[in-house]
Order: structure tokens, then C-alpha cells, then sequence
């Protein structure tokens, strides 16, 4: 093949070189005095609690005008048209206004790194109260923490109730219990015998909630609630609430508590310690200490530390409350530490609205961390289920080195259900186990595959009987149905924005609101789909004329799968700066598409031959080359096409790459030769034959190798020329070609081709069933895939991880068109996926 016109197509590079916080409320000097002597700790504001965040309604308006149509800058004022001062003035005008969004979007993602840095948990009015009743060492009169009684006589809200909002909420049995547990805290200590009333009478007025069986309630509340109710008579205290009703919840937890203690497990056992504030003297404490954990918390919990702590002094429980009063200040927070857990949780929400790529250097932070804690067997990580499976998930598909032997303790449905969270059926650890059983790179795990298996079973199971409630099931329903490898990024994340929770709360024993950027993230995710979806239709825009200048609308025998071919670029290759990478991916994908056809039923053995022998000359054919009319669109479509991109991205890479891109079409059309003459001469090739030459002739090489030069990573001739880069694309390619013939066998049999599947049944010697075939397909395709994942995640190795990205990403685009038909070949299955991701806008449920 000749170079000539290398140079004349090439720059000069190629040719030398080849919210608002809560105000502190006035102290209670006479409270304050009454203990000062007692005191161990200094006095904290109210406001040292943390701040609570509100989405402000001037940004709620905002986001919800956005979910409306497409986001575009502020209608300037009218100005009279037709004069150079006026443009100028208009000019101005949007300039000024693009800086002010650009202020405002720096300022959002400002205090989205500094959640991401350092996670602010916010108070628990339940833990406190809890707190707020520790008795000093040897002075069961006094308390240990007045800071924290102190906290719950200012923070009371007018309504009565005490509740983590900076202002009063609509009752719940999660506020029905903080308020309860913050009147016994003052009753205790006989102070604010206003707030008392008050409390009571909150109570009272919303007992209704409590009785109703059907309202969802905090974890253990059947529990902790009617034990503190009784705890709370014992000390006197009138309920406005009629006797028969408190008789009816009494006689409930009664029943409740003889039930648990028939239940003979671990799993019990420890769920009976966790909401052992309900329980009091029927307890066992010195058995409840066996839970204990080395900072000295009772499962991370402030206020199942505290009640043990009232009930059997421990020095290491009084350290850890110690050191959330020094640490928070005179409110405590529902658990800690938490850090970990919530910053993971951070992550994959960026991961999973598609902003991840703003915070690049705070999630490898978090990520370094987590891994470090990881190899340490941190607590914090090990021993709560949701967050070891969430940290396994995202450091192995981040590239870190991790063991799925980690994950052992829950290898078996049984282990689990002995944990608290398996005792409590809990749906969140079960969906997190579920998604990293997914995420295998070797044959040998055979933990991850039993995890997948039960934890499957599990969330099946919730579904059919309807014990998933709320967004869960929307949750639960979509990683059953589609597997991560099945997902396009860009799709997944318009239905994680739409779906997205801005309060981002999750119920323990009460309330907790981990994330306070949640409605940060959210704006931040609407802007960044919004003006993507503008590039993308800009983008399509640009291609729909390219095909026409090329006259590639003309073929007659060419399928038009444009849109298909820019969906899978779009959402994949989503951020915006990589245009070029999306451009190049497109069009080579509509190339192929032609050239597929084109050697399958619109050229004649001379044409496809003629097109050959055009490109193999390159720059040195002529005018008079073409064999027919079709041939020289084809062609010229092709040489005009690989030259722009040559040149491009020969650009970017500062050395000619073109005649890699030649070379790259010229193998596929040889490959694809080899077929049509396998098809004129009727031969029958093994199966070896077929899938050295079909991992070639499915035409995913000049898709994905030019795209490999426009994400920002340099490539050196030698990389391409590496044994690893020549892996990724053949195990890619393998995948691709047996997902194809599985869904196609049909079809192309109709149509006399062979394919893997029959080929199977052929040399089987009448051993070999069509589904037995495909059974033997599919198994390679799971191995093939596993694979491609290994190669991908693993780290320090010659093709930079962005380049293998590419190969995986397309693995993902092969597994969603082939998911349950050719999507490709079908033309309404994919229609919907392309209108979501390019023109539909957004349509959020605020």
C-alpha cells in the first residue's frame, strides 16, 4: 500500500515527526448553673450540631423550569434589531450571563467537594435524648452530658416535637419517637417542664400514627417505642391519650418481645441488642456487651451505647459518647462513624448521574482510603454488609485489587440472614450484595456467584410478594432485568436523575440524612444532561449531512442506522469535550454498516473485489477505478472519511496513525471477503476457522480502534503492536460476533449463512441440539466477558485505562442490542433508548 498523500493530508506535526445553619438559642442559665459543678465537658451552641440543609426555593423553581425543556440562558431584554451597537450590546449581554451560570456552577461544585472531603452528619434528636440520660459516674442524679440536655430544652419546634428539620414536620413515628425519647430525657433530670407538656401533648395528638400498622416506622420502632412508653409511665408521666389505646400498644410489644426471644439466632440475638433501649431490664446487658466494638459503640449506634452504658458502666462506651460530644458538640448524630459508608454513597451517586468525572481527584481520595481501610479489615467497612459490598463494588471497578474472599462472611444465604441486616431482611444490603456478585473478573469466584445466586433469589422473592415499597422497587426491578453489563452510561443516568431522591434520607432507628448536597448533585447533574443533550443533537445534526455529502442515503442495499450508530457514541462516550471520539465511533459505525451490506447482498463478487483492490491502492487509485456507481460512493466515503479522522488524529497524537486506520478497514474487508466466498463456494469452515475470521469480520475494529486516539491518552505505535491491545479487541470482537449469532441463528439460517451456533450442530455429529449450541455459546460468552473486565480494571499495563475503557464500553453496547432480539437488525427496539438519551429532556418528580 502506498503512503503517497500522507503528507498532503497531514498537519505538520504528522509530517515532521511520521444553606443556612440553625441560629444558637439562648442558653438556660438556671439549668446550666444547677449542674456546672458536675460538668465534664465544656458547653457547646446549639449550632456546633451541625447545620440542617434546605433546597432553597428560588434553586427548587430553577431545577424543576429545567426538567421542563431545554436549559437556555436568561431571555435578555428586547433590543431594537439592526444596528453593529445593538449586537454588540446582546453580545455583551449573554456573555455576562454565561459567566454568571458559570460562577454559579463552580460555587455548587465547590460545596460538593467539601461534602466529598469531609461528610457532615447531621444531629439525631433521638441519639441525643439517649445521650442526654448517661448519669455522671457515681452521681446518678447529675448528668454525664448537660451540653446535649441543654441541646434538646433549646431545639424543641413550636409544635412540640423534636425533629432533625429546622422546622416542624408533619408527624411520623420516626418524629413520634425522637420527641418521645426527648421527654424522657427532661423528665429524668426534672427540667423543662414546659417543653414537656408540649411533647406530651404532640403525642397525643398524633397517637393515631403510632396504632397504625400500615404506616412505615423506624427500625425496631414496634420495639423501642412502646417500651419507652411504658418506661415513660413508670416515671410518672401522663399521656393525653385514652387508656385502652396505650393498653393496646403495651399488650403488642409485650407479644413483640416474647416473639423475638422465641427466635433462636444470631441474627436475633444481635437485632435484640440494637433496639435494646425498648427493652430495658429484660435484657441480659453483660450478653448485649458482646456486640461491642473497638471504638467502644454498640453497633455504631449512640443511642443503644447510651441505654447500655445507663444500664452497665463500661469505660470504653463512656469513651465513645465522649468522644461524639468533643466531636459534634451538644447534639450527636443517629450513627458513628459513618464516614465511609457515606462518602462511598457520594460516589456512586456521581457515578450513577453521570457527574463523576467533575470530582476525579476527591474520589480517588475517598477510593485510596476506603482501599486502605479495606486492607486493614476496618470495622467500619467489615462488619456493616451494604457498605462491604458497596466498597468491594467500587474499588474493583475502579482498578483496585480486591478480593472477592472478603466476602465470605456472606457467601451463603444462611451467614447472611445471622447478621442484624439479614435478621432485618434489610433490601438495601441484599441489592448491594446483588450488584457486586456481578462484578467478576475471574472463573474462580465462586463466592461472588453464590451471592449472586440467593441474594437474586432474595430480591425476587421481595418482589412477588410485594415487600419492596417505594423507589427500591424501581431499584430492585432494573438490576435484576439489566445487569451492569447490559447498561448504556447515558441512558442510566437520565433514569438515576429523574429518580433521584434530593432529601437522599435513609431510616435506621430514626431519621438519617447522610448527604446534605443531594439537591447540589441534582442541579448539578440536570445542567450537565441538559447541555449535553445539545451537543448530542448539534452533533447527529452534523453527521445526518455528512451521510448525505457522502451519498451514503443513496445505497439502496444499506441499512440507515445512524441514530443507532451516534446512540451507542452518545451514551458512552458521554462527557463533551470528547466530540471527536463520538464523531469518529459514528461514522465508522455507519461505514461498517454499509460495508456489512454491502459484501452481504448489495455488491457483486467484481464489486466487492473492485473495492478491495481501491483501497489496498489507497492514495494511488484513479477516476477510471470504479467498478460500478456503488463502489465509488463506498469508496469515496471511506477515503474521505479515514483521511479526515487520519489527519485528526494524527494531530492529537503527534505521529501519523492513517495508515493504521487503512490497515484497520483493509483486514475487515479481506475478512469479510473470506465470508462471501465461504458463501459462493458453500464451504463449511470449522469453528476455529469461522471465529479467526468473524472476530475480524464483525467489524467492531475500525468502530473502536481510530476512537482509541481521541480520549485523551497518548499511543504509541508500539502500544497498538502489544500483545495486551491485541487481547482487549479480540475477546471484545468474540463477544460481540456469538451475542450476534445467538439472537441472529434464526434469521441468517432462513437465509442459508452459517454462523457459530449451526456451525456447532453441523461438526457436532448429531450429538449437538440447536439450544445445547447455545447453551455452550452462552458459557463463552460469560467467560469472554469476565475476561474483557479483568483486562479492563487491571492496573499499571501498557493501553492506558481510558483506551480499555472503549472495549468494555462497546461490550456493554453489544450486550443491551443483543440483550433479548438484534436489536440492531430490529428497527423499533432501540428507537426509544436514542430518543431518551438525545432529544427527550428531562422530566423530574419534584
Amino acid at each position: 500500500m502506498s503512503n503517497a498523500g500522507c503528507s498532503s493530508v497531514l498537519p505538520a506535526p504528522c509530517r515532521q515527526a511520521g444553606h443556612r445553619a440553625l441560629l444558637p438559642l439562648p442558653a438556660a442559665p438556671q439549668f446550666v448553673a444547677r449542674f456546672r459543678s458536675n460538668r465534664r465537658l465544656r458547653l457547646t451552641p446549639a449550632s456546633a450540631a451541625g447545620h440542617v440543609s434546605r433546597i432553597p426555593p428560588t434553586e427548587a423553581r430553577r431545577v424543576r423550569a429545567l426538567s421542563g425543556s431545554r436549559h437556555c440562558a436568561p431571555p435578555l431584554h428586547r433590543i431594537r434589531s439592526g444596528t453593529p451597537r445593538c449586537a454588540y450590546v446582546e453580545k455583551m449581554l449573554v456573555a455576562e450571563t454565561a459567566s454568571l451560570l458559570d460562577v454559579h456552577r463552580k460555587d455548587r461544585e465547590a460545596r460538593i467537594r467539601k461534602q466529598l472531603r469531609k461528610v457532615e452528619l447531621p444531629p439525631s434528636p433521638y441519639d441525643t435524648a439517649w445521650v442526654a440520660m448517661v448519669p455522671l459516674r457515681g452521681s446518678p442524679h447529675t448528668p454525664c452530658f448537660p451540653q446535649c440536655v441543654e441541646w434538646i430544652l433549646q431545639n424543641q419546634h413550636e409544635n412540640g416535637s423534636w425533629d432533625i428539620n429546622d422546622f416542624g414536620s408533619s408527624a411520623n413515628k420516626d418524629i413520634l419517637l425522637s420527641t418521645l425519647a426527648c421527654v424522657l430525657a427532661l423528665k429524668k433530670w426534672n427540667v423543662g417542664h414546659e417543653q414537656m407538656r408540649r411533647g406530651l401533648h404532640f403525642i397525643g395528638r398524633y397517637f393515631s400514627i403510632v396504632m397504625d400498622e400500615q404506616i412505615a416506622g423506624p427500625m425496631g420502632f414496634s420495639v423501642i417505642f412502646p417500651g419507652m412508653l411504658k418506661l415513660a409511665i413508670a416515671m410518672g408521666l401522663q399521656f393525653p391519650v385514652r387508656q385502652t389505646d396505650i393498653d393496646r400498644i403495651l399488650h403488642l410489644w409485650e407479644m413483640e418481645v416474647k416473639r423475638q426471644a422465641g427466635q433462636i439466632s444470631c441474627g436475633s440475638e444481635a437485632y435484640m441488642a440494637y433496639v435494646s433501649e425498648g427493652l430495658g431490664n429484660l435484657l441480659d446487658w453483660n450478653e448485649v456487651m458482646k456486640f461491642q466494638r473497638k471504638n467502644g459503640s454498640l453497633f455504631n449506634s449512640p443511642s443503644t451505647t447510651a441505654a447500655a452504658l445507663i444500664h452497665n458502666y463500661d469505660d470504653k462506651a463512656l469513651g465513645y459518647l465522649n468522644l461524639l460530644v468533643s466531636k459534634f458538640g451538644s447534639a450527636v448524630p443517629t450513627v458513628y462513624p459513618l464516614n465511609i459508608h457515606c462518602q462511598l454513597s457520594m460516589v456512586d451517586s456521581l457515578e450513577k448521574i453521570g457527574i463523576s468525572h467533575h470530582f476525579s481527584s476527591e474520589i480517588r481520595g475517598i477510593l485510596d482510603m476506603t482501599y486502605s481501610f479495606w486492607l486493614q479489615r476496618d470495622e467500619e467497612i467489615m462488619l456493616d454488609v451494604a457498605t462491604c459490598a458497596m466498597a468491594f463494588r467500587l474499588l474493583r471497578m475502579n482498578g483496585y485489587d480486591v478480593s472477592s474472599d472478603e466476602l465470605s462472611h456472606v457467601a451463603e444465604a444462611s451467614a447472611f440472614h445471622n447478621s442484624l441486616q439479614g435478621y432485618l431482611n434489610d433490601t438495601k444490603s441484599i441489592l448491594e450484595l446483588y450488584k457486586a456478585s456481578k462484578v467478576t473478573v475471574s472463573e474462580d469466584e465462586v463466592i461472588l456467584d453464590s451471592i449472586g445466586s440467593w441474594s437474586g433469589s432474595l430480591l425476587t422473592q421481595k418482589l412477588l410478594s410485594d415487600g419492596v415499597q417505594g423507589l427500591p422497587i424501581l431499584e430492585v426491578e432494573y438490576a435484576l432485568k439489566f445487569p451492569f453489563y447490559t447498561t448504556l452510561e447515558r441512558l442510566d443516568h437520565k433514569r438515576n436523575i429523574e429518580h433521584f431522591d434530593a432529601r437522599g434520607s435513609h431510616i435506621l432507628k430514626t431519621e438519617c440524612l447522610p448527604c446534605r448536597v443531594n439537591q447540589e448533585l441534582l442541579s448539578l447533574a440536570v445542567e450537565d444532561f441538559t447541555l449535553s443533550q445539545s451537543i448530542y443533537q448539534d452533533e447527529l445534526q452534523r453527521l445526518d449531512r455528512w451521510v448525505k455529502e457522502s451519498k451514503l442515503d443513496q445505497l439502496q442495499f444499506a441499512r440507515q442506522k445512524l441514530t443507532y450508530c451516534y446512540l451507542s457514541a452518545a451514551a458512552t462516550i458521554f462527557p463533551p469535550e470528547l466530540s471527536d471520539a463520538r464523531i469518529s465511533w459514528a461514522k465508522n459505525g455507519v461505514l461498517t454498516t454499509v460495508v456489512d451490506d454491502f459484501f452481504d447482498i448489495g455488491g457483486s463478487k467484481e464489486e466487492l473485489e473492485n473495492l478491495i483492490t481501491l483501497v489496498e491502492k489507497w492514495d494511488e487509485h484513479h477516476k477510471d477505478d470504479f467498478y460500478s456507481e456503488q463502489v465509488k460512493i463506498v469508496f469515496c466515503a471511506l477515503y474521505t472519511t479515514v483521511n479526515q479522522l487520519g489527519s485528526m488524529a494524527s494531530a492529537v497524537q503527534n505521529r501519523c496513525v492513517r495508515n493504521h486506520l487503512i490497515e484497520t478497514w483493509l483486514q475487515l474487508l479481506r475478512s469479510m471477503m473470506t465470508e462471501a466466498e465461504w458463501k459462493i463456494s458453500q464451504y463449511v469452515p470449522t469453528v476455529e476457522e469461522y471465529m479467526t475470521n468473524g472476530v475480524v469480520s464483525f467489524a467492531l475494529g475500525p468502530i473502536v480502534l481510530p476512537a482509541l486516539y481521541f480520549v485523551g491518552e497518548k499511543i504509541s505505535e508500539s502500544v497498538v503492536k502489544d500483545q495486551e491491545h491485541n487481547e482487549l479487541f479480540r475477546i471484545m470482537s468474540t463477544c460481540g460476533r456469538l451475542l450476534n449469532d445467538i439472537q441472529g441463528f434464526e434469521r441468517e439460517d432462513s437465509e442459508g449463512k452459517l454462523n457459530s451456533v449451526s456451525l456447532l450442530v453441523l461438526h457436532g455429529g448429531g450429538s449437538v441440539s440447536v439450544e445445547g449450541a447455545k447453551e455452550a455459546i452462552q458459557k463463552s460468552i460469560v467467560t469472554c466477558r469476565r475476561d474483557l473486565l479483568g483486562l479492563v480494571l487491571k492496573e499499571d499495563t501498557v493501553v492506558p485505562r481510558a483506551c480499555k475503557e472503549l472495549f468494555w464500553k462497546m461490550c456493554k453496547i453489544l450486550h443491551l442490542f443483543y440483550f433479548e432480539t438484534d436489536g440492531f437488525s430490529s428497527p423499533k427496539e432501540m428507537a426509544s433508548a436514542v430518543n431518551a438519551v438525545i432529544n427527550e429532556p428531562l422530566k423530574l418528580s419534584i
